[in-house]
């Protein structure tokens, strides 16, 4: 069978992975029932649907004739590089910094990894993001997440 797709191919094997790796992970937790789920039941659901999702796509790149193959190009190691650092160095800040000057560094680094950096929309994203997540973990699901530096609150 010929791949018609490469892009799509590679995606939907690498959803597949993931989603029955997730799946496999999650059969180590208790399921509980629908009335009561157990923590191994939203990832385990999870899983299935990634991997079956990842079929689909899979299904496709072997039968559906795309224009030029789609050929994978080159890594961006360079920018998946400053993505990565970045999240690593936001988790090595946020005890310490905490998520209101954490998140805007994390936003600010892993901007740069775009050839369209604009200072004034990764200002415009750093602002809505951390309020958005202040809301959402902080004050709606209330997790113990650091807001303001240690130096400050202590």
């Amino acid at each position: 069978m010929k791949i018609k797709s490469e892009k799509d191919f590679w995606a939907g094997l690498m959803f597949v992975v993931v989603g029955i790796g997730f799946a496999w992970g999650a059969t180590a937790y208790s399921f509980g029932s629908s009335a009561r789920p157990g923590p191994g039941y939203f990832p385990f659901g999870l899983g299935i649907i990634l991997a079956l999702i990842g079929a689909l796509i899979l299904f496709e790149s072997l039968t559906i004739e795309v224009d030029g193959g789609e050929k994978i190009g080159p890594w961006p190691l360079k920018q998946g590089s400053i993505i990565l650092g970045s999240v690593v160095l936001f988790g090595l800040l946020l005890p310490r910094l905490g998520m209101a000057a954490t998140l805007p560094i994390l936003i600010g680094l892993s901007s740069l990894a775009s050839g369209e950096f604009d200072w004034k929309e990764v200002l415009l994203n750093a602002i809505v993001l951390t309020v958005g997540s202040w809301a959402i973990f902080i004050k709606g699901l209330g997790l113990t997440i650091p807001l303001w530096p240690t130096f400050i609150t202590a």
